[in-house]
């Protein structure tokens, strides 16, 4: 067997890796590295409150909030849903408004009305109990290859993979593998990979092992912390000084700029708000009212079928912008507190203490929503 054929797809580039080392299959590096893996996550894992149970309901929930979510952000809200949905029959029978409540700040909504719907299926299906089989996790709403990957190896033992972005940075980074990490055929053949070289009595803790030491050792901004890396001596892209180019992921589209006009209207005890439609950006959401562009005073007016007199106060607000995957708002904002008698046909009125424990208000208002609810005066 020549070494290119040995090497098989993790070698490809032979200007990077020289033949000895790719006289070790991908498959044996990687075993390898499972022993020294286990050993430094026994030693360093985090403490996290989704660890100290790690049933499959507290592993589903954990993981679908951890997706495009920082660790730290996710701990509060993890213990306020567990409160309050404390299992899978309670998430079935939540209603959505109340659901989306919990999750609010959270953002990327459908990842808890999937929740639901997955949870209600696994009700009907299940008998209220995830099933303990990959295949039928992966059927259900929400979850995909990852998530069901996490739960079966995790919360029930079964030694199938779970491949999210720090495992393809780490198994990127141990082979010199200059292929996009964002290609699914990657993410394929990474999964196929570890597959054969899964412990099968350790199959969580390996799993959870690699995402942790790509979330704390060899991280996605910035340089990795080779020297404190368990795997440093197998790891190709470190022995040639490749980490910084490695892995290689195709560039994000540039996010379209949009422009928006944010008003914080209250009336009394009441304040003004505005569903969203069901379909787009923040679907089915509550709001504060908003338009397209930059509205002088006036036109801010004639927007909410105002009229000067019907403002007690016109104040304009600073600056504020919000980020989503695609698109970046660049915010001015105005609040206006209105006579008792006003009328307005862009939105409804709420009771502010209502509005504040009821509606869930999307991260991107919160610098505008703070005039409504924390405001002194």
């Amino acid at each position: 067997m020549s070494t290119e054929q040995r090497a098989g797809w993790l070698y490809a580039d032979m200007e990077i890796v020289e033949k000895e080392d790719a006289l070790l299959s991908p498959e044996e590096r990687m075993a390898e590295a499972v022993e020294p893996l286990l050993f430094w996550f026994q030693k360093n894992a985090r403490i996290l409150p989704w660890r100290e149970e790690p049933t499959p309901y507290h592993v589903w929930i954990s993981e679908i909030m951890l997706q495009q979510t920082r660790v730290e952000a996710v701990k509060d809200y993890y213990r306020r849903f567990l409160e309050a949905l404390p299992d899978i029959q309670a998430l079935a029978q939540v209603p959505e408004e109340r659901l989306l409540k919990l999750w609010e700040g959270l953002g990327y909504y459908n990842r808890a009305r999937n929740l639901k719907k997955a949870a209600e299926e696994t009700v009907n299906r299940y008998g209220g109990e995830l099933p303990a089989s990959y295949e039928e996790l992966v059927s259900l709403p929400g979850i995909g290859s990852y998530t069901a990957g996490a739960i079966a190896s995790i919360a029930f033992g079964i030694p199938v993979p779970a491949v999210d972005g720090n495992v393809l940075r780490v198994t990127a980074r141990l082979m010199a593998d200059t292929d996009d990490i964002l290609k699914q055929s990657v993410k394929r053949r990474t999964e196929a990979l570890l597959q054969k070289i899964m412990p099968r009595d350790e199959a969580g803790a390996f799993n959870q092992a690699l995402m942790e030491i790509g979330a704390l050792v060899c991280v996605p901004n910035g340089a990795p912390h080779c020297s404190r890396c368990p795997l440093e001596g197998l790891c190709l892209a470190c022995r040639y000084g490749k980490t910084d180019v490695i892995p290689v992921k195709t560039p994000k589209k540039a996010r379209t700029i949009e422009e928006r006009t944010i008003f914080a209207v209250a009336r009394g005890s009441e304040v003004l708000l505005r569903k969203r439609p069901e379909k787009g950006l923040l679907a089915g959401l509550y709001e504060l009212p908003g338009a397209s562009g930059y509205l002088t005073e006036q036109e801010a007016l004639d927007f909410l079928g105002l009229e000067e007199k019907d403002a007690v106060v016109l104040e304009k607000l600073p600056e504020a912008r919000h980020i989503f995957s695609h698109v970046e708002w660049r915010m001015q904002g105005y609040y206006i507190s209105l006579r008792d008698e006003a009328q307005t046909k862009a939105g409804f009125f709420a009771e502010r203490e209502t509005a504040r424990e009821a509606y869930a208000l999307p991260g991107a208002f919160r610098a505008y929503a703070a005039y409504l609810f924390d405001r002194k005066s």
